[in-house]
């Protein structure tokens, strides 16, 4: 998923009321996260309400991967 729809949907789903609040669960969300096939994806916002407006203030967006590799590494001890 690309970042700039991610943090569209993190704000929506940020909003009470919204079809992507109701489908993430509903009531003040301040994230959600979503899976990928190289890790997970955790996006959300703040928002605010004034005279029957909505204005974000804050978008967050934070990305995992998945391990690429595992392994040793052997350092002789008369390297210290």
């Amino acid at each position: 998923m690309m970042g700039t729809a991610a943090v569209a949907i993190g704000t929506a789903a940020a909003i009470p009321g919204t079809l992507v609040n109701l489908a993430a669960g509903g009531g003040e969300r301040s994230a959600v996260r979503f899976g990928h096939p190289s890790g997970t994806l955790r996006v959300g916002a703040e928002a605010s309400q004034a005279n029957g407006e909505w204005t974000v203030t804050k978008a967050i967006m934070s990305r995992s991967a998945r391990i690429l590799m595992e392994g040793w590494v052997r350092v002789p001890g008369d390297a210290f």
